[in-house]
């Protein structure tokens, strides 16, 4: 259940948080718990255990985050230079003390393609972490793991929305450590079914591309703790068409004259093309 990250300290993990290491990553770490699996297609539900870093809607060539001074954008952090349109991105750390099963937020047909670091090792995420733990705000200035370590993008086709969204998964310095349950490509997985594993503190980003079919809500703020597959992350609502979004602009007495700016929920992002 969402709850902030106090709340989730000190109704969760202050029984487990004196533990040493070894027993946090022998026996707490790679812990899977049964769930309930919930199925409402009128929500994205959380792809992973963790804390909420951020919830941005920007075009795909815009900065994301701002990494001491430099920005990232979501071209580069997905590693697709051809990537055009707006989307709603929204990133979850995962720190040691969460389940690191990962789930399908919306059902969809999955394919999944790893992408190597861009450096001879991934960098660190323990910094993140403790600025998480510790509610610091500053984890922007440590989070040079976004750009460098080892990913893996998911794509998930859904038939009924329909469109493409992604599933990125990034992968903490320690091994190549992103395992997926299932090695085929193109299988379909239902909402909330678990889909693969991260070995270690991670991060998981949920990529929704916006267009006029739908208009999509965000759920909790930034710093919220949430569960996979138990938390929905984000509403899915009709959007208007648009023939009535032009309407709206124009104002209903029919006067012509130029259009305004539309509203960036009405922006078509159109499907990203296959790889």
């Amino acid at each position: 259940m969402a709850k902030t990250v106090c709340e989730w300290l000190e109704t969760e993990i202050s029984l487990v948080r004196g533990q040493p290491w070894r027993w946090l990553s022998e026996q707490h770490f790679f812990r899977d718990p049964v769930r309930p699996i919930y199925v409402d297609p009128s929500y994205f539900f959380a792809p992973a255990d963790g804390i909420i870093l951020y919830q941005e809607r920007v075009p795909a060539s815009a900065p994301l985050v701002d990494i001491k001074g430099v920005s990232l954008s979501l071209r580069e952090a997905m590693r697709l230079p051809w990537l055009e349109g707006e989307y709603l991105v929204i990133g979850i750390f995962m720190t040691v003390y969460d389940v690191h099963v990962n789930r399908v937020p919306y059902a969809g047909f999955l394919k999944h393609r790893w992408l190597p670091p861009l450096e001879t090792l991934n960098r660190p995420m323990l910094p993140v972490e403790i600025c998480c733990l510790e509610q610091a705000g500053v984890w922007r200035d440590e989070a040079e793991y976004l750009r460098v370590n080892e990913r893996v993008l998911n794509q998930v086709v859904s038939v009924s929305l329909p469109m493409s969204y992604y599933i990125l998964q990034i992968a903490d310095y320690d091994v190549r450590c992103i395992v997926p349950f299932e090695r085929r490509q193109n299988r379909h997985f239902a909402q909330n079914q678990r889909f693969s594993l991260i070995r270690f503190g991670s991060q998981v980003d949920l990529i929704i591309p916006l267009s006029g079919r739908h208009h999509f809500e965000t759920v909790h703020e930034v710093g919220t703790h949430v569960e996979a597959g138990i938390d929905p992350l984000v509403k899915v609502m009709p959007g208007q068409p648009l023939s009535l979004a032009v309407e709206a602009v124009q104002g209903r007495s029919g006067a012509e004259g130029p259009l305004a700016e539309p509203s960036p929920t009405l922006l078509s992002a159109g499907n990203v093309p296959s790889e």
